[in-house]
């Protein structure tokens, strides 16, 4: 059986997660200190992913965007986020460590 394509409206555009969580990241404000490859006072989210790698710490680090933390990355710690929701938090998190 066949499944039908998805229509979308003329000048529709579609975005896939990863653009859709890097645009999280950014309207969140989380790139002042990250980016995705390049270490600025935050490690870089690649960094981030290399570490936890094969590890199931998407939770733990949603936890850490909301309340922040320190002595991992050095001396910088990181500062609490806690308008950020539990949702985008997640999403985040799912998304550094997805990136190789």
């Amino acid at each position: 059986m066949k499944r039908p394509l998805l229509a979308l409206a003329a000048g529709a555009v579609l975005v896939t997660p990863v653009l859709a969580d890097q645009a999280l990241s950014e309207k969140k404000r989380c790139t002042v200190c990250h980016t995705v490859s390049k270490k600025i006072l935050g490690p870089s989210y690649k960094d981030v992913a290399a570490r936890y790698a094969g590890q199931n710490v998407s939770a733990q680090l949603a936890d850490k965007i909301i309340n922040g933390g320190g002595g991992v990355w050095g001396v910088v710690p990181m500062p609490a986020n806690p308008k950020i929701s539990r949702s985008d938090a997640d999403a985040l998190a799912r998304w550094i460590l997805s990136l190789k």
